[in-house]
């Protein structure tokens, strides 16, 4: 007679969810991000439209156009909502949250498989400087090489409102068609206008963001007696936060006007020949500071966003299971 074989259980967390599983983390990195973009949102449209203001290069292709008077960060919010509506203040978060689906989830993977797998850590648990720096800026570059098009069609959405108060027509009303519109006009190269400097800014933002984040974290942990709770997370996330702005202000500024730039019928700008022509531009017309145009609520939302992300990302792992970053 048979014996019946036991059945075996295995746990969905672990099959799913298990530190070393990029599947798992890219969910779960993915979930935390939707919920801190929907909630500072309204702070980086806000800081996208204060780095097309005062355009020189813009002004000067088109002269014609009626100008918005230049206004702060606030000034600037309160005009969205007043001459347009408060839900424009999100307009362009379907693309948004499909960057982040993508962008961090693929950063955060990345991040960890290189810290854990291919950098290593020491023997007593840490992890050198150096490598949190070329793990944090790699992951990041590959990241947003795969969200391109989603950060192009954000950026553009986030603009229609700015270009019905000037006069121009619509170029996109909701995201399939805006994505239609860039893929008939520039083709599959088309959907990756300004990888360049949208690269280079996601590699500085990182190497704020994760590697100081990383650094911080595991430094309070190991000098200190503080333990693995919102307390460390909320230090080392307004760390993160901080730095990830002060470096990538100048390339944010580039990567919006490049995006934002028009076409010709070949998808070539029309304005800028590269990142490096839209930066010396911008210096040379505007001058140096020109580069941190958005700075305030860059940070503004940068923030709350770190803090946001970290707080819900290690929550989340620690709900499921799966040990914290």
């Amino acid at each position: 007679m048979a014996t019946q074989r036991p059945k075996l259980h295995t746990s969905p967390t672990k099959s799913w969810l298990s530190p070393n599983n990029f599947v798992g983390k890219y969910i779960l990195s993915a979930c935390a991000a939707t919920v801190a973009e929907l909630v500072t949102f309204p702070l980086d449209l806000t800081k996208t439209r204060l780095q097309v203001q005062g355009e020189a290069a813009a002004a000067a292709h088109n002269s014609s156009s009626s100008n918005i008077a230049y206004r702060g960060m606030i000034r600037t919010a309160v005009g969205v909502v007043e001459e347009e509506g408060v839900f424009k203040l999100w307009q362009g978060i379907t693309p948004a949250i499909y960057r982040h689906v993508v962008y961090t989830g693929v950063r955060m993977g990345s991040y960890e498989y290189l810290r854990d797998h291919v950098f290593g850590k020491n023997t007593d648990g840490t992890f050198a400087f150096w490598k949190a720096i070329l793990c944090g800026m790699a992951a990041g570059g590959i990241g947003q090489f795969f969200a391109n098009p989603a950060d192009l069609i954000k950026v553009q959405m986030q603009m229609e409102g700015k270009r019905r108060l000037e006069g121009k027509p619509p170029r996109v009303k909701s995201t399939a068609q805006a994505f239609k519109h860039i893929l008939h006009q520039g083709g599959i190269r088309g959907l990756w206008k300004g990888w360049v400097p949208n690269v280079q800014r996601a590699a500085l933002v990182n190497l704020g963001d994760l590697t100081t984040y990383d650094t911080v974290k595991h430094q309070l942990l190991t000098r200190t007696t503080l333990k693995d709770n919102w307390m460390v997370h909320c230090m080392s996330s307004g760390c993160a936060g901080l730095v990830a702005a002060s470096m990538s202000t100048p390339a944010d500024v580039v990567k919006t006007r490049v995006m934002n730039q028009p076409t010709d019928a070949q998808g070539r700008g029309l304005l800028y020949k590269s990142s490096i022509d839209c930066l010396l531009q911008a210096i040379k017309k505007e001058g140096f500071f020109s580069l941190y145009k958005g700075f305030i609520p860059t940070w503004a939302r940068m923030a709350p966003w770190s803090m946001t992300f970290w707080l819900s990302y290690e929550e989340i792992r620690k709900l499921v299971g799966v040990r914290g970053f």
